[in-house]
């Protein structure tokens, strides 16, 4: 996962919330940027210790994650036959 070599999760940094290697960026905060409309550059004027590799491992990340997630299947009322 070329994310998680980015990625960092601590408990003593941001409660352990996933932040960018070596800063307190949390991950969050860059994709809630980006989905608000913030280009990779605005980010990277925003925050200098943010580098456009950081950006594209917090998305990958994310991806990652929710890869991983369950998911959960609507019951549709109709019972199954056996």
């Amino acid at each position: 996962m070329g994310g998680m070599q980015r990625v960092e999760m601590n408990p003593k940094v941001m409660m352990g919330k996933p932040v960018i290697k070596g800063t307190r960026i949390p991950v969050e905060l860059v994709l809630r940027k980006l989905g608000e409309g913030a280009t990779e550059e605005d980010l990277l004027d925003a925050f200098p210790r943010l580098t456009r590799q950081d950006i594209h491992a917090a998305m990958t990340y994310a991806a990652d994650s929710l890869g991983h997630e369950e998911t959960i299947a609507a019951k549709t009322g109709r019972r199954s036959r056996k």
